[in-house]
């Protein structure tokens, strides 16, 4: 037999009054503790200024660049859509469709390949791992003494195995990326490429090796594929005796040799520079306002739960 709703237990009217929030008291208590809110957030002001002063300036240097014009994707499709049936019989793939150089160029820019080697070619080390600021009157980095000694030239940071007080590739890699940015504009295709760093004029100088780096380590290894794939036709071209057959590889040697003309007088190869990078006057980070402003809410809502908690009767 089920018992009905109204055989249920009633609950106590100075139940309901108990759970209910006071908003008054509420106040009242806070009031009475108005002190206690005030310090927190004085302290918590104090301590916000106190980090914001501390950390140094961060400089950001951006380039702003356009894909480069392509000339070599377009003819290899077209030879695709022509002559695909017949290569095929011969064994040799054609391309699809055009290959996107500026996706690839993008991905390349960020592999640990490309930026470890960027990295010890320009010896960047030192300013990567052991900067801890920039001197603006000297125009000098400020190097941290207990990871690197510039009087003896050696590493002494104290860190646990497997590393060693030298940077490892990996290390050297995971600093740059912090301090990289690569992006693209799904609207207009245009590619921001941005450094980070202490110093303004380093930030600027990094930014400009990096695309031309960039577009030379792009334009060898397309000539280099290039050169391989016409010694590679050329000896097809000697290997058959069918008219049509010939006429495909001929066409497929125009093509390479045009990559390898076009490589050899193009110096912006993949990326053309639409905004050149300058030194940045104004620091990017920290936002010292910001770091003040929230240190004073967070302090205040510290106290605000300090002073609800410590007047809080232990007996409800």
């Amino acid at each position: 037999m089920t018992e009905s709703k109204t055989d249920l237990p009633a609950v106590p009217e100075d139940r309901w009054v108990d759970d209910e929030i006071d908003l008054r008291e509420l106040f009242a208590r806070i009031w009475a503790e108005r002190w206690t809110v005030i310090g927190s957030g004085f302290v918590a002001t104090v301590l916000a200024v106190a980090l914001a002063l501390w950390l140094p300036n961060i400089y950001r240097s951006e380039v702003l660049l356009a894909p480069a014009e392509e000339s070599s994707g377009g003819g290899l499709s077209a030879l695709a859509s022509q002559f695909g049936g017949l290569a095929s019989l011969a064994g040799i793939s054609l391309p699809k469709s055009e290959v996107d150089k500026t996706t690839v160029a993008m991905e390349v820019l960020k592999s640990r390949a490309f930026l470890t080697r960027f990295i010890r070619e320009h010896h960047l080390e030192v300013p990567l791992m052991a900067a801890k600021g920039w001197d603006r009157e000297s125009d000098r980095l400020v190097i941290d003494d207990d990871i690197y000694d510039p009087a003896s030239k050696t590493w002494v940071r104290d860190v646990d195995p497997p590393k060693k007080p030298e940077p490892s590739d990996w290390e050297l890699y995971e600093a740059f990326k912090d301090i990289l940015g690569v992006s693209q504009d799904k609207n207009t295709g245009l590619i921001t490429v941005s450094v980070e760093f202490y110093s303004p004029e380093m930030a600027k100088q990094w930014v400009d090796q990096l695309i031309v780096e960039i577009n030379q380590y792009m334009k060898e290894r397309d000539v280099a594929d290039a050169s391989k794939q016409i010694a590679f036709l050329k000896e097809q071209i000697d290997q058959t005796s069918i008219a049509d057959m010939q006429k495909i590889f001929y066409s497929l040697i125009e093509q390479q040799t045009k990559v390898v003309m076009l490589a050899q007088v193009r110096d912006e190869y993949v990326f053309k520079t639409l905004d050149p990078a300058v030194v940045p006057e104004e620091k990017a980070k920290p936002k010292r306002a910001l770091i003040v402003v929230l240190g004073a809410m967070l302090g205040g809502m510290l106290g605000i739960f300090i002073a609800l908690f410590r007047r809080r009767d232990p007996q409800v």
